[in-house]
């Protein structure tokens, strides 16, 4: 039975959080980066680790373990940040989800990506997509859209934006 609003074939970026793999649309996705220094933003959301320079811009990093209400993980060598585009109320952002490891682009088919279970899952469902299967393993397909609330993205990004402001004013008084 395939998922509706999945109506062709697609790719997604595989990767894990604990011993689960996660999929998000390449379409998605702009860049995996190595784990960098991320600058803590006080009086954030526990999700929010924090903010990153990529090529100049200010990306605010959610660790995607904790918002999916799972322990943190220890940082590995393997441990990365995604960088994706959000859309959220017509408007797009850019995120950094730390995952625990990115494994692979994938493809799957519609007729082989099932809706979410109704019970059994720690994740809201309204975030799932689907699950697909890759070889003996699950692979939960999310919406990374409906993820963050409004509010919440709202935070993030503005959190990122107050960093900027602030690191900015260090440099100009250490002038």
């Amino acid at each position: 039975m395939a998922v509706s609003g999945i109506s062709d074939t697609r790719q997604y970026l595989t990767f894990k959080l604990d011993e689960e793999v996660f999929a998000v649309d390449v379409s998605q996705v702009r860049e995996i980066l190595e784990l960098i220094p991320i600058t803590k933003v006080p009086k954030t959301p526990e999700f929010m680790r924090g903010v990153i320079n990529v090529r100049g811009s200010v990306v605010p990093v959610v660790d995607m373990r904790i918002k999916f209400g799972m322990p943190r993980g220890e940082e590995t060598i393997n441990t990365c940040v995604v960088v994706m585009e959000v859309e959220m109320d017509g408007e797009t952002a850019v995120i950094g989800a730390l995952a625990d490891s990115v494994q692979e682009v994938s493809e799957f088919q519609p007729e082989h990506i099932e809706p979410p279970p109704k019970l059994g899952t720690q994740l809201n469902v309204e975030f799932i997509k689907g699950i697909g299967k890759q070889e003996e393993e699950f692979v939960i397909i999310l919406d990374i859209d409906r993820i963050f609330s409004s509010g919440e993205l709202q935070h993030v990004t503005s959190a990122g934006e107050t960093a900027v402001s602030q690191e900015e004013g260090a440099q100009a008084v250490n002038v």
